[in-house]
């Protein structure tokens, strides 16, 4: 039932090896995903993609040119329907309790401490999904 089948992530990821992980355990799972360097890129590719494109970004919190806390905010604000209500997961090695507050509060949906765990994500992500698939 957590299965990510199909989904399309957008992942702003600055470190290649992390990014090029994550691209495969998606892969294997059975989504894809597009892969950004830092939080500006991640805004922009948002802005411009059309509306359903993506299913959910995977973001990192500390990136060069703009960190994932200022790059949910500003998507966030987008003044598009589907900027409010896109699945945003953070992905941080800090795992702490003020870590996880501190991503909910930028706009967050959810935190998955790095290194990633697979079936936490995927569980995180379907639940998510499904809850608005309900709605």
């Amino acid at each position: 039932e957590n299965s990510l089948v199909g989904l399309h992530f957008l992942v702003a990821e600055d470190n290649e090896i992390n990014a090029e992980i994550l691209s495969e355990l998606l892969d294997i799972e059975g989504a894809s995903c597009e892969i950004v360097e830092n939080g500006r890129l991640a805004v922009e590719r948002f802005a411009q993609s059309p509306p359903g494109e993506f299913d959910a970004i995977l973001i990192d919190v500390q990136m060069p040119v703009m960190n994932g806390y200022d790059a949910t905010r500003a998507i966030r604000a987008l003044g598009r329907e589907d900027a409010g209500e896109i699945l945003i997961v953070a992905m941080t090695a800090n795992a702490f309790t003020e870590d996880v507050k501190d991503a909910l509060d930028a706009g967050m949906n959810a935190h998955v401490a790095k290194p990633i765990d697979l079936e936490l994500l995927k569980k995180t992500v379907s639940q998510r999904i499904a809850r608005k698939d309900q709605s």
